[in-house]
């Protein structure tokens, strides 16, 4: 079992972000403009009326506890009270607009990218772990999601806030207002300082991150086999360092964050200092109110607080940024096997397969099938058998397009598979593999797989099959409750069911990838009864290592090292005496079985 820890393409992100991204994500905003138009201006009516305050307790100084007008501060006080009010208000109505719309983007944002994910071809998901993909769809997104709600929209909020507080200190008194102003510099320094760190750290952490999950999705996957070979310890150690290394880069950014925000807070201190020290002397002499000076005093800590809360802002964008780098590469990724702008719509199908001089290699020039050249009529059957890696599995990866040839055709009907609507192609064929995957749901629901077939067309395919044998004693029959990977049945009981939801989707091309394989001899022979019923009419492309299971096929391939070395009948096979011969002996030297004498070669 993999460490999880070897180098994958997503390491290879490095170096300063696409900015192009922003404006990507951006775009996910367009669908809810009206909802952000009125995020925005309850933005800008909370940076008014976080302006109205210091100038109040101003006026309440200056004017009526100077003079000592009770009645005049009662009504500032009221009037305070009224405005704070109203900013609660607006406060709860902004921010409930936004985390609407931003839940809203993400379940579009994770719709689009599980889309995107069902068009792959088969080869993206062997070069990639499960994991890192699952951490696309939940976690990379979970951190846009504070890009949508507290950062896109608010930091024009804090921009108007922080304009606005300039504006009014200045008209107050401009030479205090660049008293304040002057430790500026500073920030900019210390903010350069945390983006170059909190960039690399963040990049970091949602790298682990992902390779946590990956390793996760694989140890409990093959937790059978990591107890078994008692590989517990190991495995727990190989957890242990990718734990360690995400807890390194999490503490990295736990770095930056400690001197950034302690170091904000100190310039915050050393500007109310100057103010003190420089407004104190003014008031001292006569040049400046009291009133004034707390009025600066308040606004100061008001303008420290955008400036923070851009700050801030700056967080959640290099955390969204270094999700959205992750996201856009997946989203990125092209398709490779695509329908024709104009597909051949073939809904009723015959059921004619073939292969024309088809050559593959599933990288570069490796050929894995060489000049593969066959054909199977409709309602007739054909065996591929061969050691393993002969390329009997890849030849049904190309008839179910999950990947197309480099060099030749495969038709259904006469007609290139690449031509056909997808839709149409797979809707003909039906896919029987040795390793049955089931869904959480029901027996019935498995059967029917999304499907509209009717209740009784799933009870007849059942039935056909002997699927009722065991489902009849289940407590609420069809409707017993399946979990996932099918963990309540045994490896016949899915197998038979897979041939139940083959039937009941009325195939033209019946596929058997050692269908049989991994079953007892028992429900071996309820699935040979079942197949005389399951290929009757139908056209089948039988896959088999047990010999036994496919002597009364039409026609039988042998392939070898990518080529069809023999083809014939059981009997002609055995005649010959060449690899199938070998095979069969191989297989039944054990068994009181003999193959027959030879007719001639």
């Amino acid at each position: 079992m993999s460490t999880a820890v070897a180098f994958h393409e997503e390491d290879r992100v490095q170096g300063d972000y696409d900015w192009s991204l922003l404006w990507r994500l951006l775009g996910y905003l367009r669908p809810y403009r009206l909802a952000v138009l009125s995020a925005f201006l309850l933005i800008v009516l909370m940076a008014l009326l976080d302006l109205a305050g210091p100038y109040f307790t101003k006026l309440a100084i200056d004017r009526y506890i100077a003079s000592g007008d009770a009645q005049g501060l009662l009504r500032i006080a009221v009037l305070y009270a009224v405005v704070l009010l109203a900013a609660f208000v607006v406060r709860f109505a902004q921010v409930y607009v936004l985390q609407m719309t931003g839940q809203k983007v993400m379940r579009d944002m994770r719709m689009q990218i599980f889309g995107h994910l069902h068009g792959l071809h088969l080869g993206y998901f062997d070069r990639n772990p499960v994991g890192r993909l699952m951490t696309r769809v939940t976690t990379d997104v979970d951190a846009l999601n504070e890009l949508f709600t507290s950062g896109v929209v608010t930091v024009f909020g804090d921009l108007f806030t922080l304009l606005g507080i300039m504006g009014v200190m200045l008209w107050l008194n401009w030479q205090l207002a660049l008293v304040t102003f002057a430790v500026i510099p500073l920030f900019f320094a210390v903010t350069a300082w945390f983006r170059r760190g909190a960039r690399w750290s963040f990049r970091e952490v949602r790298r682990w991150v992902a390779r946590i999950n990956a390793f996760l999705q694989e140890s409990l996957t093959g937790m059978a086999v990591v107890q078994l070979f008692r590989r517990e310890e190991k495995s727990g150690a190989a957890f242990d360092r990718i734990n360690r290394s995400h807890t390194e880069a999490n503490l990295q950014a736990i770095f930056y964050y400690a001197v950034f925000y302690p170091a904000i807070n100190l310039l915050a201190a050393l500007a109310v200092a100057s103010i003190l020290v420089y407004g104190g002397g003014r008031v001292l002499a006569g040049a400046l109110t009291l009133g004034a000076l707390v009025a600066f005093i308040q606004y100061s800590e008001r303008f420290w607080r955008p400036i923070s809360d851009l700050s801030e802002k700056f967080n959640i964008l290099q955390a969204a940024m270094a999700s959205s780098e992750r996201i856009f590469a997946l989203l990125d990724e092209q398709p490779r096997l695509v329908p024709r702008p104009d597909p051949v719509r073939r809904p009723e199908v015959e059921g004619r397969v073939a292969f024309e001089q088809v050559s593959f290699a599933y990288a570069d020039e490796q050929w894995v099938l060489r000049e593969i050249d066959f054909t199977v009529e409709p309602g007739r059957s054909v065996a591929l058998v061969g050691h393993t890696g002969a390329g009997k599995t890849t030849i049904i990866n190309l008839l179910t397009r999950f990947y197309d040839p480099q060099r030749g055709r495969v038709c259904l009907d006469g007609i290139d598979v690449r031509d056909l609507h997808p839709a149409d192609l797979r809707g003909a064929l039906a896919l029987v593999l040795q390793d049955v995957h089931l869904f959480s749901g029901t027996i019935a629901s498995n059967i029917r797989l999304g499907s509209d077939i009717p209740d009784e067309r799933v009870v007849a395919a059942a039935r056909a099959v002997h699927v009722d044998r065991f489902v009849e004693g289940l407590p609420q029959g069809y409707e017993t409750a399946v979990r996932e990977r099918g963990a309540t049945l045994s490896v016949g009981q899915k197998q038979l069911l897979s041939f139940a939801r083959a039937l009941a989707h009325d195939p033209r091309v019946l596929i058997l990838d050692e269908a049989t394989s991994s079953v007892d001899t028992e429900t071996e022979a309820l699935i040979q009864d079942a197949l005389g019923v399951l290929l009757r009419g139908r056209t089948a492309i039988v896959i088999a290592h047990r010999l036994s299971t496919i002597q009364n096929v039409d026609e039988i391939l042998v392939l070898h090292k990518g080529r069809i070395r023999e083809r014939g009948s059981h009997q002609q096979l055995l005649a010959q005496r060449g690899l199938y011969w070998r095979l069969y002996q191989l297989q039944y030297k054990d068994q009181e079985i003999a193959a027959p004498e030879p007719t001639g070669r």
